[in-house]
């Protein structure tokens, strides 16, 4: 299903399918905020609502732009059994290589996140507040989707291994219903990038690691459950569809422990990394002429020292939990 653009995509972009869901993909970027340098802060926290609200727009892209479903994943296995070291860096060799539609068909993740940076820097260079935001925002996304270890998987849903609906466990259902234990808690400082490609692909290498032990206590806590108090179904779009229960998704987040929390900090601290890269890169250019919403000081603080205490959802500071008035 994931690999037809087309098919199905006003589904895939509901359900989540394709992402980390719209809760962690606004809440990494909210949290990518605090551990920016002063110079960057006014800008990036007077647009904070910005960053977050539009984390999700490349899933929403989905459905109008064809292009946009491969730029989300890649798919190791098919590179064979080291495809960290199969794979070409750079995208011209890879294509070279396997041809420049096997590359597509199997995902353009890692080269995304390296063009989209480009991107970001230069926006920086040209001091364009609007660009600047929009790719900050978008490559916050794909530094979240390398994240997520079916992102770099051919079993992308579980669906080879009899484990239907894994996706939007790990990375949708489990992360809702226990974001509110999760320790939202760093004291990251962002940290210049020596190389953006290296990186990328070091991040999509640990995140492969992960994939062998969320298949296997999904096995696992399997053997407690029937399929009755593992699954429910519900009519969504026209069809009954299955997916798993409350009580399976937390059973299964304390089987895999911390996880899909370290994640999503590593993620959050990554983005900080990754903005702050393109702008040094940029010549870290003087940013105060392209701020045009007010900057809080005393509010970045107090966002920020809760954040450091993991008291972000206590104060009702995190965004991601907070009703938009224009969502």
């Amino acid at each position: 299903m994931r690999k037809s653009v087309f098919l199905f995509s006003l589904v895939i972009i509901l359900i989540g399918f394709g992402s980390w869901g719209f809760l962690v993909h606004r809440t990494v970027n909210q949290l990518a905020i605090y551990g920016l340098p002063k110079k960057m802060r006014p800008l990036f926290f007077s647009e904070k609502d910005y960053l977050v609200y539009n984390a999700p727009r490349p899933d929403q892209r989905r459905s109008t732009d064809s292009t946009e479903g491969n730029k989300h994943f890649m798919d190791m296995e098919y590179y064979g059994d080291d495809p960290f070291a199969a794979i070409p860096r750079n995208r011209l060799e890879a294509e070279a290589k396997y041809s420049a539609d096997t590359v597509y068909k199997y995902g353009t993740l890692p080269y995304t996140l390296e063009e989209t940076q480009q991107k970001l820097t230069n926006a920086f260079r040209m001091k364009i507040r609007d660009s600047i935001i929009f790719y900050a925002a978008d490559l916050g996304h794909y530094i979240a989707d390398a994240h997520v270890p079916l992102h770099t998987s051919l079993n992308y849903d579980g669906q080879l291994t009899g484990q239907n609906g894994l996706h939007d466990l790990w990375e949708t259902t489990v992360p809702e219903i226990e974001i509110t234990n999760y320790t939202l808690k760093s004291r990251h400082k962002a940290k210049y990038i020596s190389s953006i490609s290296n990186t990328a692909w070091q991040i999509l290498q640990h995140t492969h690691s992960l994939l062998p032990e969320m298949l296997a206590k999904e096995k696992e806590v399997s053997k407690h459950f029937t399929d009755s108090t593992k699954y429910r179904w519900q009519v969504r779009w026209g069809k009954n569809r299955r997916f798993y229960t409350s009580a399976f998704a937390k059973a299964y987040n304390k089987a895999l422990g911390n996880s899909i929390n370290d994640q999503l900090i590593a993620t959050a601290n990554y983005i900080s990394d990754f903005w702050y890269t393109a702008w040094v890169d940029a010549g870290r250019p003087d940013l105060s002429g392209v701020v045009t919403k007010k900057y809080d000081t005393g509010r970045f603080n107090t966002e920020r020292k809760a954040y450091r205490k993991n008291r972000l959802i206590e104060k009702n500071l995190l965004t991601s939990k907070q009703k938009p008035s224009d969502d």
